[in-house]
């Protein structure tokens, strides 16, 4: 599994132990550019940026959970459905 499918669904990431909102995001195609933004999150106050070139090089260290080369950990999660 790769980031893109990760990424699609989530609601809220983790980003080096602190939950944040996904307030934007694009799963990456054919037409995304290294430099185009996949990922936005908010904590508060705090707002967190990435590219897709963030996400090359990206190790899977668990379901939804990668390591980006920078070493920053990020862990995907979408909203569970109450029937």
């Amino acid at each position: 599994m790769n980031p893109a499918h990760s990424i699609h669904d989530a609601a809220f990431v983790l980003i080096d132990g602190l939950i944040c909102e996904a307030a934007y995001t694009r799963v990456p195609d054919e037409y995304t550019e290294p430099d185009d933004v996949v990922l936005e999150a908010t904590h508060g106050d705090m707002e967190f940026a990435f590219t897709r070139a963030d996400f090359d090089g990206a190790e899977q260290t668990g379901e939804g959970q990668y390591r980006l080369a920078t070493g920053r950990e990020l862990r995907f999660f979408s909203t569970a459905t109450v029937h």
